[in-house]
């Protein structure tokens, strides 16, 4: 706002952020139950490129594309599972582990696709999948309301529900946590589903977006979606959470990106900042983790 204040003026770049802010929602809030819940996941990423691919793999095999998207989601829940069964079940670090299935998802994809994108304008224009979800309302992007109730129903989950309040026990301690008689391998493994889940509507989303699947895609909302998690005051030991400071934390992250090239810097500074934000909010959480405990 001070380095390009004309920028911040025009209605364009606003709406920039608000096509870029529901992807990361998509993925930033599942990762506050996962952190919350005391784990991490890395391979969110590549889920987000395998379900994106499956969805697209379907409508160029003439799948309906409401059908496409169905399967693309169930394969990001399947893939969750399998990393929280590989962490939970074999007691593997979940930061080395899900690194791992990262790499491994992405070569697989690249592998599937010989590193080629997949354009469906012909299938996916002039469907009514295309204008439910990421059509235009009265000038707002239609991803921007399926955010907006995927925000609500998280932070019912997240404060309401059973499940939630399983999440802040299980990550604040897991040995009092099971002598209640939660399920802690239970409760963890949902946690990596729904983050599986998110990522695969994140990369779908993406998708009819552009009306293309790139192999690549995904790899860059790996530090922006961490990123969004701890400045929106999710610690990183596990217990707490906060659903609307993810929200407010996606919100900094857009415009973060948006301004830097809105400012005149060049689009490489990204990363920097990006690294220099995370650093900030772990120290923060560092400094203030006795009093917030």
């Amino acid at each position: 706002f001070i380095g390009a204040p004309e920028a911040w003026i025009r209605p364009n770049l606003h709406q920039s952020v608000f096509v870029m802010m529901p992807t990361l929602i998509f993925l930033t809030i599942p990762l506050v139950f996962l952190v919350a819940s005391g784990e991490i996941d890395l391979s969110f990423a590549s889920t987000y490129a395998l379900a994106a691919y499956v969805f697209a793999w379907l409508v160029k095999a003439g799948i309906d594309p409401a059908l496409a998207i169905l399967a693309g989601i169930i394969s990001g829940g399947i893939v969750g599972a399998l990393v929280g069964a590989l962490i939970v079940v074999f007691r593997l670090s979940s930061l080395v582990a899900s690194l791992g299935v990262l790499f491994l998802l992405r070569g697989l994809i690249l592998l599937l696709t010989n590193s080629r994108s997949i354009t469906m304008m012909e299938e996916l224009e002039g469907h009514w999948v295309y204008s439910i979800l990421v059509g235009n309302f009265y000038g707002f992007p239609m991803q921007v309301f399926w955010a907006l109730l995927f925000v609500i129903f998280c932070y019912y989950l997240f404060s309401k529900h059973k499940f939630g309040i399983h999440i802040h026990h299980v990550g604040d301690n897991y040995v009092s946590a099971e002598q209640m008689g939660i399920n802690v391998k239970a409760v963890k493994i949902k946690a990596f589903m729904f983050v599986g889940v998110g990522a695969a509507i994140a990369g779908i989303f993406t998708t009819l977006i552009t009306y293309t699947f790139f192999p690549t895609q995904g790899f860059g909302y790996l530090l922006l979606a961490l990123a969004a998690v701890f400045v929106g005051g999710t610690p990183y030991w596990g217990g707490l959470g906060t659903i609307v400071g993810a929200v407010f934390g996606v919100g900094v992250i857009a415009y973060m990106e948006v301004g830097v090239v809105a400012v005149g810097m060049s689009g490489t500074w990204r990363q920097f900042f990006n690294g220099l934000i995370i650093l900030l909010a772990l120290l923060g959480h560092r400094l203030h983790g006795d009093r917030v405990r």
